[in-house]
């Protein structure tokens, strides 16, 4: 098939080494299947005389840029890790080379291709998912990062079908709650999450999408659902830098909707995570939002910091540097500087305020208000996570 070609085995786009006391074997793969006009050119050469126009120079120079910029990122690699991506990336380009052989037809039309592609990704894969070496996921991320720095669209949906099909692979070795999380990041309509969480919490079983095709649910506890999100989330939000916003809300969605469907909705007492003190960079940030009256004011400042920014901002490598490397707890009531607000704690935070005012113990602060919020959050939090 014209555009799967059998990948060419060549060092030319694996980092350098980034230490002298470790030597990549001779042979090294691929990452990144060949075109048939390469637009980086990653030699030193110099055009004279002219001949160029500035359009065409500008074009070549950002090339040059973009291939500098995939060294510097890779530069503070640990010899471990380029020879995890090493392993990685034979194994991936001995998967790209089967699925070539088995796609020879050059017959077939743009559908029946496509069909082809998954069909010969689930074959190779599903033989090969036990076998597959740790740093398979790492070099085929770091192969559909080079697509897209190339603009070579079609090779980054051949990389990223792979990519699918060993998630599909290894979410049905999961147990039936991690399956559940998974497929529910996923799908990105609420109504139809709602539908499957109803369907999972019933027993599962066999049931009819809307293009016709049949999907396969397990059965699964509600509350291990959202306990499953919330741990999920909950490694996120301790780092200093959240790796991945759009897949963050999606759990804090999940968490917040399986809670909801649970017998006692957000305050069921499944719920409560034991928080005594509340997060005091959470809180400052509530008492804020409940100081102004309700509407676009106060849900664009909720939304910019569930976007990473104002509040809940990253902490630089300059600060954590100050900080000696430490997470801050963040609790009120110690001299140690706040970490950023995180989505999922700040809701966590107006779910146990609403839970003190519904009980009696939380004065001054009316139920309403911050009802709004949480409901204003969600909605933003769909936003970005679909």
């Amino acid at each position: 098939m014209a555009s799967i070609a059998k990948p060419i085995l060549s060092s030319t786009f694996l980092p350098p080494p980034p230490s002298l006391h470790f030597n990549p074997p001779q042979k090294t793969p691929s990452l990144r299947l060949p075109k048939k006009t390469n637009s980086l050119v990653l030699r030193a050469s110099y055009e004279v005389g002219g001949g160029y126009t500035q359009e065409e120079l500008e074009s070549r120079e950002n090339g040059r840029s973009r291939a500098h910029e995939t060294r510097d990122e890779t530069s503070t690699w640990s010899p471990d890790q380029y020879e995890a991506l090493l392993k990685g990336g034979e194994q991936v380009t001995s998967v790209l080379e089967e699925m070539a052989n088995l796609l020879e037809d050059d017959q077939m039309d743009e559908e029946s291709e496509e069909l082809a592609v998954l069909l010969a990704a689930q074959g190779v894969i599903g033989k090969r998912v036990d076998q597959m070496e740790s740093g398979f996921m790492m070099a085929l991320d770091y192969m559909i990062q080079l697509a897209e720095k190339d603009e070579d669209d079609k090779r980054k949906s051949l990389l990223e079908v792979i990519k699918e099909t060993v998630l599909s692979h290894l979410t049905k070795k999961c147990p039936p709650h991690v399956q559940v999380v998974g497929l529910l990041c996923r799908t990105p309509q609420k109504e139809s999450r709602h539908e499957l969480l109803r369907r999972v919490a019933a027993g599962g079983g066999a049931f009819e999408s809307e293009n016709g095709a049949k999907v396969h649910l397990p059965g699964a506890n509600l509350n291990d659902i959202a306990n499953q999100a919330d741990d999920l989330l909950e490694t996120m939000e301790s780092r200093p830098v959240v790796p991945d916003r759009k897949l963050l809300a999606r759990l804090v969605l999940i968490r917040e909707e399986a809670r909801s469907m649970m017998g006692g909705g957000l305050l069921d007492e499944r719920n409560n995570r034991g928080l005594n003190t509340l997060p005091r960079s959470e809180v400052n940030f509530l008492t804020k939002l409940v100081a102004q009256k309700p509407g676009k004011q106060v849900r664009d400042m909720i939304k910019n910091v569930m976007l990473g920014k104002d509040e809940g901002a990253d902490r630089t490598d300059e600060e954590e540097s100050k900080r000696g490397g430490k997470v801050s707890s963040g609790i009120a009531g110690t001299g140690s500087k706040p970490n950023p607000v995180r989505p999922g704690m700040f809701l966590e935070t107006v779910s146990k305020v609403l839970g003190g005012i519904y009980d009696g113990n939380i004065s001054g602060i009316t139920a309403q208000h911050l009802e709004w919020v949480h409901q204003n959050t969600l909605q933003i939090l769909q936003e970005i996570a679909f």
